[in-house]
């Protein structure tokens, strides 16, 4: 998958910024890179590994950038 990160995240807002992630709601419904279906959130993984407690099942979309996982979430 190749993802432009730069555009992708300027279309994003900002949810959560620690140490292992950053996360971002799609509040403007931004296609998937993946599977082209617009997506909930997108968990970037800044360590790996990285360990994500969900506290719902989800439909997920992976792609990795710069050696950083893109996670995209679908409800």
């Amino acid at each position: 998958m190749d993802i432009d990160t730069d555009e992708l995240l300027t279309s994003l807002t900002k949810r959560e910024d620690n140490a292992a992630i950053k996360s971002y709601q799609n509040t403007v419904a931004v296609a998937c890179p993946a599977c082209e279906e617009p997506f909930d959130d997108l968990v970037v993984c800044k360590q790996n590994p990285t360990s994500l407690d969900l506290s719902k099942q989800l439909d997920l979309c992976v792609g990795v950038d710069d050696g950083q996982a893109y996670i995209f979430t679908h409800s």
